[in-house]
């Protein structure tokens, strides 16, 4: 596979991004929301294997050289979030957390939008998601 140029990669990159916007709400915020790099947290106190934390990462995109770098944070040490995801996804799986996504297409949109829905709900159970305070 010929080496993706600039133009490519930010295709690849707007199409995750997208996926991801929808799920900046309650108490997930963009950290970082350049061309290129695009991060959602939990913000506020969550407590996490054992340790009290002011926020968590969640997702973050960031455009490489060769690929997207779709880093899942809620596959982290949590094999019930792996179990749910697509076997082809994993394939793209190097490291603990992070996917290399080389192209986008109809399957690559759905895993990475089901990886989205089952690792928001994965925090929501865990109460790493709740309303901001003050939120009615």
């Amino acid at each position: 596979m010929p080496k993706l140029n600039q133009e490519q990669l930010l295709e690849i990159f707007d199409a995750l991004k997208k996926e991801m916007k929808p799920y900046e709400k309650e108490n997930v915020v963009a950290k970082m929301d350049i061309q290129g790099k695009y991060d959602l947290w939990a913000v506020g106190k969550v407590e996490a294997y054992g340790r009290q934390y002011p926020e968590l990462g969640f997702c973050t995109i960031i455009v490489q050289s060769s690929y997207v770098g779709f880093y899942y944070m809620p596959i982290y040490g949590n094999e019930s979030v792996r179990e749910k995801l697509d076997p082809e996804f994993l394939k793209l799986l190097k490291g603990k957390a992070c996917f290399h996504i080389k192209h986008v297409d109809k399957d690559v949109i759905k895993q990475v939008r089901d990886a989205m829905k089952i690792g928001y709900e994965a925090y929501k159970k865990m109460g790493w998601i709740k309303k901001p305070l003050g939120a009615k």
